[in-house]
């Protein structure tokens, strides 16, 4: 029997908890809908260097993996400050501190609505 397919809401709850389970800092799980054609969710976090960033990546692909959920796409590097994974309706963004609080995403989406955050 084939598992059955993560609603997107629960694939973003899914990556918050992993993402706390790895110690990412600031975690903001945003439900963008309203706002947004190319997304449901959004999950922003905080790393605190490089190599957190690329653990990161590489844990939440790795439990998705688990529940048959592949990325699209990942634009950014570890070193870029930003990285951006596609899980289809849920985005991930990674940022150093700097740079989070450069492009500030929770306040660029005008309609979006803080479902959770993880301080």
């Amino acid at each position: 029997m084939a598992k059955k397919r993560l609603q997107p809401v629960d694939l973003a709850r899914f990556i918050v908890d992993v993402s706390s389970e790895k110690q990412a800092s600031d975690i903001v799980l945003l439900d963008v809908k309203k706002s947004c054609d190319f997304a449901d969710y959004f999950v922003i976090m905080s790393a605190d260097s490089a190599r957190q960033t690329s653990a990161l990546i590489r844990e939440i692909d790795g439990e998705l993996k688990k529940k048959d959920v592949r990325r699209y796409r990942l634009e950014g590097d570890s070193k870029s400050g930003w990285v951006v994974a596609d899980y289809g309706d849920v985005l991930v963004h990674i940022f150093g501190p700097e740079e989070r609080d450069f492009y500030d995403l929770e306040h660029v989406w005008d309609g979006a609505v803080e479902v959770v955050r993880i301080q």
